[in-house]
């Protein structure tokens, strides 16, 4: 049962993705280019997105648990840190650039295109570099935490 509805939620999303055109690229890059032909109906899925989202989170939250899971999984952390910023304005550059949101590109790899596929390639390979980079960045800290506790060592 709940396989069916992951693909559906999935087959929802891709739909809605290729039924707002939002999975060709013009599109994307048209709406970032205020300068050239400023094309806003990226807003206006945003708009539609940010409004679905809003009463859905109302709703769904108001359940006692999830269909699936023993407990909701919201994150709780009001942190705003370099972290949280590098990897949003490296989210919003490589968006732009491509005019591939990294959710879009997924549904849109049965199209074909060649350029789908290269981004969804170079996404999986930053996370897997953003992965490396946090694990070296992690024992670095501990490193100098535990050389800063045993200075004598």
């Amino acid at each position: 049962m709940q396989l069916i509805f992951i693909y559906a939620a999935g087959l929802i999303f891709g739909l809605g993705i290729s039924m707002s055109g939002m999975g060709n690229p013009a599109k994307v890059i048209n709406f970032f280019d205020v300068f050239g032909p400023w094309d806003p109906s990226l807003a206006f899925v945003m708009g539609g997105a940010v409004i679905v989202t809003f009463f859905g989170y109302r709703a769904v939250l108001k359940q006692p648990k999830p269909m699936f899971e023993p407990t909701f999984s919201v994150p709780t952390s009001k942190v705003i840190d370099a972290r949280l910023v590098g990897g949003s304005a490296l989210f919003g550059v490589g968006w732009g650039i491509s005019g591939f949101c990294p959710g879009a590109s997924i549904p849109m790899l049965g199209s074909g295109n060649s350029s789908v596929l290269i981004f969804t390639a170079s996404l999986i390979a930053g996370i897997f570099a953003a992965r490396w980079m946090m694990a070296v960045t992690q024992k670095r800290k501990a490193l100098r935490n535990t050389t800063a506790v045993n200075p004598a060592e």
